[in-house]
C-alpha cells in the first residue's frame, strides 16, 4: 500500500512538476496534449493522472530511464508496432509509451492523440477488459490451501487481486522453502482477510 504522505503530497500537477525534477521537460511536453485531447487532470497515487467523465484513462510515471505514460486500459488500444509496451509479465490490461526525450514526445504525438482518442472512445462504449488467465497458485501455496479448509475459505473470501499479489509475491522466491515460509509468515494476514500490502 502507498504512504498515504506519498499520496497526498502534490495538490495538483503543477506541484508534481516543481517536486520531480527527473524527466520534467518530458512532462511538461506530454501535458499540454493530454489536456487539448479533452483529458481532466488530478495527481493520484503522488503521481499525474488524466481521466475521461471519471474514469482514469492514463498516468504519468517517472522512471530512472525514461518517463512512461501508462494507458490503463492499453490492451484495448492499437498502436504502431513498439509503440505501447507491457510493464512485465505480471501486467494484464495497462500498457505504457516510454519517453527518453523532449523529442520523443514531439514525434509520438499524432500516435499519442490517437491512443488517447481509443482509450476515450473504449471508456465511452464500456469495453470491457478481456479476462485474465485462471491463476494457477504456486505449489507451496496451493500445497497448504489442500491441507487447511480453514486458510483455503479465508483465501478465496479475499478479492481477485489479493489473491493474486500473494501469490506473486510468494512465487517471487527461488528456493522452495522460502516460499513455504512466505506462506507460514503470510497465514495470519489472509486469515485476517487482509491483502499483502493493507493494514
Amino acid at each position: 500500500m502507498l504512504n498515504p504522505d506519498v499520496m497526498e503530497k502534490y495538490a495538483n500537477v503543477d506541484q508534481w512538476l516543481a517536486a520531480n525534477p527527473r524527466w520534467r521537460d518530458e512532462a511538461k511536453a506530454l501535458r499540454p496534449v493530454l489536456l487539448d485531447c479533452g483529458l481532466s487532470e488530478a495527481v493520484k497515487w503522488g503521481k499525474p493522472c488524466y481521466g475521461h467523465d471519471g474514469n482514469n484513462v492514463c498516468i504519468v510515471q517517472s522512471f530512472k530511464g525514461f518517463l512512461a505514460l501508462l494507458f490503463v486500459k492499453g490492451i484495448l488500444l492499437e498502436a504502431p508496432e513498439g509503440v505501447l509496451e507491457s510493464q512485465g509479465k505480471n501486467t494484464h490490461s495497462s500498457r505504457r509509451v516510454c519517453f527518453r526525450s523532449t523529442e520523443d514526445v514531439k514525434r509520438l504525438e499524432p500516435t499519442l492523440r490517437d491512443l488517447v482518442r481509443q482509450a476515450m472512445a473504449v471508456e465511452d462504449a464500456g469495453t470491457p477488459l478481456p479476462e485474465r488467465a485462471p491463476l494457477v497458485l504456486v505449489a507451496e501455496l496451493q500445497a497448504r490451501l489442500d491441507a487447511d479448509p480453514t486458510f483455503k475459505a479465508a483465501f478465496e473470501a479475499l478479492t481477485p487481486g489479493r489473491q493474486r499479489g500473494y501469490h506473486l509475491h510468494i512465487s517471487d522466491a527461488k528456493q522452495s522453502k522460502t516460499r513455504a515460509a512466505r506462506v507460514d509468515k503470510l497465514a495470519p494476514r489472509i486469515l485476517a482477510g487482509k491483502g499483502l500490502r493493507d493494514r
